[in-house]
């Protein structure tokens, strides 16, 4: 391996070519995982980082953390009986109940998938 210098004022700085990222943007799992790594798994995220691979965990872990939320609203919404038919009757309540589910739904994939190790 070869590295090249640049001079910057008094100091050689190496020019270090960052390795290739998968495409994705880091949504609300993916940027919460982040800070969790960051905060309190700070050997794994440094790892991670180095190598190349923290952004390809991250978004595998965002898939798979929305996946899980998709679901899990789904079924709780089945569950809880909230349909269109309680949307177009009450739209207050149906928002209300499903605003509810969404956050029980949230918790669940923040210690299930995001805060796991």
């Amino acid at each position: 391996m070869e590295l090249t210098y640049e001079k910057c004022g008094d100091y050689l700085i190496p020019n270090l070519i960052p390795s290739w990222e998968p495409e994705g943007e880091l949504r609300k799992f993916g940027r919460m995982r982040r800070q969790y790594l960051k905060e309190h798994r700070s050997g794994i995220y440094s790892g991670l980082l180095l190598t190349g691979k923290l952004k390809e965990h991250l978004l595998m872990v965002q898939e798979q953390a929305e996946q899980r939320f998709d679901v899990l609203v789904e079924q709780m919404a089945a569950a809880e009986g909230v349909t269109e038919r309680l949307k177009a009757a009450d739209q207050m309540l149906w928002v209300r109940k499903m605003n509810g589910i969404r956050a029980r739904a949230e918790e669940v994939v923040r210690e299930e998938i995001v805060y796991n190790i």
